[in-house]
Order: structure tokens, then sequence, then C-alpha cells
């Protein structure tokens, strides 16, 4: 990374939600964000009263509406974390996952309910101390998940929000999965203004979600006045940083000082055409094919659609004659506006592929596989294991951050360090010549780098050498 790029990834989960990791805690997401090259994570959670107090404790507010850990440099001497070149250190901001359910919904003739997920973005403790005040006053239940059902509609949300304080941002998540999101097949709605009425002109900004990607983003008319961001939707320490937005300081001749890292200015960052200070450079997305809902289907009667097999031959299982869970990639097909993706690929000095909008209208993006998934097929061993591990640390140590490895660092000096195959693995990754089976039906896409789900052969394995 240089010194003019901010990596943030402000949507994330602590271990007070549901299905996350307990060791979601803010010293280890600041150990792990080193790791991933992270510069502003979510604190998450900050409806959740116990996760509250104990991240307010830990903090200590640097710049406006911007946290940094008391402990920080204790942390970085304790676990002896790498040094990384240009580093602008690893900051806070206040962000929230709420869960709006409410009725009204019809679809095909049958009455439903709507289920809008949001992120709201605090500009300090103060405020998101108002807000947990007003969703008490209204009856809901902060103690239950530390991603809160609300009772209410994401329109009157947005209008609660803005009484409280102008500066509070709604942006609504992962926009296309069908159960909780503006756009779901299950839950959602064909129009951001059927959602958020009076108010969807405020809604700057959209997050793409791990099962699709800005170029398929691109396609709908009503988001060429918006921000497309992503973040990782993390509930473990080693899934943050899988996607993330990436801001540029608009003025190319200068470096990012501490002064230039305010809340303001990175939530006018993500303001299309409102750009100050930064200005979104890139986006660092899943393969979208990866995500558990790109393709339609049903996971128990092991029943996969493309958009054109569910055009063809419509959304009721043929298994057990039930509707099929329509995936994010047919409902991309249904509200687009254009028939085609519109993008190029340019390949950078490091050969990575990036995609870029044909227009030159919208910032680039580029799909990486964890490099954990990674060394999990190169060593042909489990993605948690010590192997991987341990394999993983000493990259780390050596290169600095996951994203530096994924993007910039010199392939040859990574086989010198880490062995041929996983030089190739990192290679084919950039080049985009890996295959994927499409995740569908909460079913996570496998990837498979060398062409095989089981990993690599006994041959390639040999390969490996220094480090590991």
């Amino acid at each position: 990374m240089t010194l003019m790029e901010l990596v943030i990834d402000l949507h994330l989960h602590s271990r007070f939600s549901r299905a996350v990791s307990q060791r979601m805690n803010l010293q280890n997401m600041y150990i792990w964000g080193r790791k991933k090259g992270l510069n502003v994570l979510s604190i998450a959670d900050f409806t959740y009263p116990l996760w509250y107090k104990e991240t307010k404790a830990q903090l200590v507010e640097s710049q406006e509406g911007i946290y940094r850990l008391k402990r920080e440099k204790e942390i970085e001497q304790e676990f002896n974390l790498p040094l990384r070149e240009n580093d602008v250190g690893m900051h806070f901001m206040l962000s929230t996952e709420v869960s709006c359910i409410y009725g009204g919904r019809v679809k095909d003739g049958q009455a439903g309910s709507y289920r809008i997920h949001c992120l709201i973005l605090a500009p300090n403790y103060e405020i998101a101390l108002k807000i947990n005040k007003a969703f008490i006053s209204r009856g809901f239940n902060l103690t239950a998940d530390g991603r809160p059902i609300l009772g209410i509609s994401a329109r009157d949300l947005t209008e609660m929000l803005f009484e409280i304080d102008r500066k509070i941002v709604l942006i609504p998540c992962h926009i296309w999965t069908p159960w909780f999101s503006l756009y779901g097949s299950k839950g959602g709605y064909d129009r951001i203004a059927d959602c958020f009425g009076n108010y969807s002109k405020y809604i700057f900004a959209v997050e793409t979600g791990l099962s699709s990607d800005p170029s398929m983003n691109w396609r709908i008319n009503e988001l060429n006045s918006r921000s497309i961001v992503s973040f990782s939707d993390a509930h473990s320490l080693e899934k943050m940083g899988r996607e993330a937005t990436v801001l540029r300081i608009k003025n190319k001749e200068l470096r990012i000082k501490d002064k230039d890292i305010t809340y303001s200015n990175i939530m006018n960052g993500l303001v299309k055409g409102k750009e100050k200070t930064f200005e979104i450079g890139y986006t660092i997305e899943f393969y979208p094919e990866e995500g558990k809902y790109h393709y339609t289907g049903h996971r128990n009667c092991n029943v996969i659609q493309t958009p054109d097999e569910t055009k063809k031959n419509g959304a009721i299982c043929p298994v057990c004659k039930r509707e099929l869970t329509v995936g994010v990639m047919h409902r991309v097909e249904e509200l687009a506006n254009s028939e085609e993706r519109n993008f190029i690929k340019e390949t950078d000095a490091y050969g990575t592929v990036w995609l870029r909008d044909k227009k030159g209208i919208r910032p680039p993006y580029v799909n990486l596989v964890p490099l954990l998934e990674i060394l999990s097929e190169a060593l042909n061993s489990g993605v948690s294991s010590q192997a991987v591990m341990n394999a993983y640390d000493n990259l780390i140590s050596q290169f600095g951050s996951e994203h530096e490895i994924l993007l910039r660092s010199p392939l040859e000096k990574i086989q010198t360090l880490a062995g041929v195959t996983i030089a190739e693995g990192i290679q084919k990754v950039r080049e985009r010549n890996i295959h994927i089976n499409p995740g569908y039906d909460n079913t996570y896409g496998v990837v498979e780098i060398w062409g095989s789900p089981s990993g690599v052969n006994n041959t390639k394995k040999e390969d490996q050498k220094g480090l590991f």
C-alpha cells in the first residue's frame, strides 16, 4: 500500500452477535486487521450494551470520530506484529448492523414481511448512545443479539436516525442477499425509493455483499448516482478484509496524515460527486461465485440453476416442488437495465487483473481469494490447520500484510521464500485463472485453483521450500 491509500472495512460483528467467533474482541481484531492490511475497522455491534461499554473503555478518540486502542503499542510489541512500509496505522469507527423486519410485503398475491439489513455509522460514542436510547424507547430489544431486530421500516429507521443527528450514515447491507436485503428476492424491494421513500436521496452508497461484485451492480440505473462499497461482514477474525473499500487521497501529490483520517472525511469520500479529502480508489472483492447465494437452488435437494436455467425452468424445485431460493445473479438479471456487464480487464505490473468500467466513471475493482484458502489448497491441508496458519504468519512477517501479498509482492520473492506452489497459486488468483463451483442457497462456492477441490498432488507439495 502507499501513503495515498486507506483500506477500510466498516461491516463486522463482535462476539455478541449470533454465529460469531468468541475471539472477536478488539485486541484480536486489531492484530488481524494489521495482518490483513486494513487501516480502519468497525468496532461493530455498538447497540449491544456490554460491548458498547467494553469498547468505549478500551479506545481513545484520536481524531473526529476515529478511535485507537489505548494498548496499541503494547500489543504491537507483545505480538511482534510486522512492520509495514508507508503504514498509517490501525483505527476504529463506530458502526452496527440492524435487521428491519416489518409487514406489508405482497408477492404473487401472498402477504409477507420485508426484511432489510442496514449498516448504521455513528460519528462518536455520544451519538451512538443516543441511538441506543432511541431504540430502547421504541421497545427494541438490544440485549438479545449484537445485530438487533427492529420492528420498524427502513424508511422510518432513517427518519429516526436523522432526527438524532444528521451526521449519522445509513448504508443498505449486502443488497442482493435473498432473505435480508434491499433487493432480496425473498424480503426486499425492486427500487430504493420503494424502500426508503422520501429519504432515498440520502442513501448515497450500497454494499455489494459477497455474492455480487461492482460490475453486476453497474447494470442498475438507480445505482449510477450512488457509490458501491464493499466490506467483509466478517463473523471471524480470518474473514476480516475479504472485502474492503480503498480510499485514496484526492490530491495525489499529498500523503495521508493523521489529521486527514476523520469520520467526516471518510464518509464524504463515499459520497459520489461530493468527495473532498478522499475518494474511492478501488474495492477488494470476493469472487461473487464463491458467495453462498450467487445462483438459484435448493441445498437439501442438491438443485442448482443458472439464471438462464431459471428463466427456462422456473423457480420451483423439480425435486420437492417448493420454491427455490432465487439467487443473486438471477435477481440482478430481473432488475438490470442493461443486458451485459460493461467492463474491461486490465493487467497491472504485478500480473493482477483489474476490472474497470468501460465508461471510466466508476472505481475499478479486483477479485481475490483469501490467502488462507490459497495456502490450504497449496499445502493440501485444512484452512485452519496449524500448517496453513504457520505458513500464513510466516508470509505476513516477510511481506507485511495479506493484501500486499495478494496484490503487489513480487512472485519471484514469494517463490524464493515460500516455494513454487504457493507462488503459483497467488499468480493464478491474480490472473483470474481459477475455477469456482458457484454457491447457492446458503452454500458457499468451492474454489479450485488447480482444477481440483481436493488440492494439489504430491509432486507439487514436494516443491515447497524455504519458510515452510
